[in-house]
């Protein structure tokens, strides 16, 4: 096993326990990692990135560590905060600076030369849009659930009487908090069509046909490494508000998912993806979606564990691991 060398770049946040897990085996095997919160710029981030006839180059440095921008060997990308800006300048002044973090900072780390990306950033955010994933899967042969996007109430009315019961699903997990400031969680929820009425005209919502099935299935993919897990035990429609009564069985993937999965990350350009399907009665894998950067390490240990050594070995020796 090779020892030591380019240094692997960890992009995300502080509170990672995700990134913990995969640090730690990068640290067991000792490849040199460096960790960082682009949120940290231009506080405690310092950044130089050159260009020209011979690539890009440059170095940067953050509280602690110092790495050639043309060294690193691979980039995981988990979940940065944001961008943010010197809270003295005014609020006009402070959107200008935090753009221009993102498009200068941002870009040289999405440019980085001959870099093995899990995932690139630019690939996550565009297969984190709902209707691209939904329109993706159908392509790549998955079984997606009768699925409408609108702020009609009147189109609700009609799709949840041919479809339901239906389900209403946010469309991106985006921050909410409450008046005290403490984060609230938007859930998947069943849909009372009599409750439908014209604040749904405010902005657009997903609606969903509920399947009918036996259990969830969480399928975490990293390269050609699939890791899939039945999930039982939940009485609600949305299992990740009960993560104290569920019991995890790993079960085979069926070739036509895998060919599908396959298929999907292609489509995306992902390394990495996070799948979720529901097991239906009639033993159907039913598409629900497909998270670029979900998480996995709330799985025991016996389950999180490969995943853990599948995405150190793509950061340690990239598309050939």
């Amino acid at each position: 096993m090779a020892v030591g060398g380019p240094p692997v770049l960890v992009v995300t946040r502080l509170d990672d326990a995700t990134a913990d897990e995969v640090i730690t085996e990068l640290n067991r095997r000792r490849v040199p990692v460096v960790r960082l919160d682009p949120g940290d710029f231009p506080r405690e981030v310092t950044v130089s990135g050159t260009f020209g006839g011979i690539g890009a180059g440059g170095t940067l440095s953050t509280a602690s560590r110092s790495i050639d921008l043309a060294e690193v060997r691979s980039v995981y990308w988990r979940r940065p905060t944001s961008y943010t800006a010197d809270p003295a300048m005014d609020e006009q002044t402070a959107r200008w600076a935090v753009e221009e973090a993102r498009y200068g900072l941002g870009g040289i780390l999405a440019a980085l030369p001959g870099v093995h990306y899990l995932n690139h950033p630019w690939r996550n955010r565009d297969a984190e849009y709902k209707p691209a994933q939904l329109a993706t899967a159908a392509a790549c042969g998955f079984t997606v659930p009768p699925t409408l996007i609108t702020n009609d109430p009147e189109r609700v009315r009609a799709f949840a009487a041919e479809h339901g019961p239906v389900l209403y699903k946010p469309l991106r997990d985006t921050g909410y908090t409450d008046e005290a400031g403490r984060a609230l969680t938007v859930w998947i929820e069943d849909v009372d069509p009599g409750a439908i009425d014209h604040r749904l005209r405010h902005t657009a919502h997903l609606f969903q046909q509920r399947v009918r099935k036996s259990a969830d299935i969480r399928l975490t993919a990293v390269g050609d490494h699939f890791t899939a897990v039945r999930i039982d035990g939940s009485p609600g429609v949305d299992w990740r508000r009960y993560y104290d009564r569920l019991a995890y069985t790993p079960v085979p993937v069926p070739s036509a998912i895998a060919e599908g999965v396959h298929a999907y990350l292609d489509a995306f350009g992902l390394v990495f993806g996070a799948f979720d399907f529901g097991l239906g009665c009639d033993g159907v894998w039913h598409w629900y979606e497909c998270n670029p950067n979900g998480q996995w390490a709330w799985f025991p240990d016996h389950i999180t564990a490969p995943l853990t050594h599948a995405i150190a070995d793509r950061l340690q020796h990239g598309a050939l691991a």
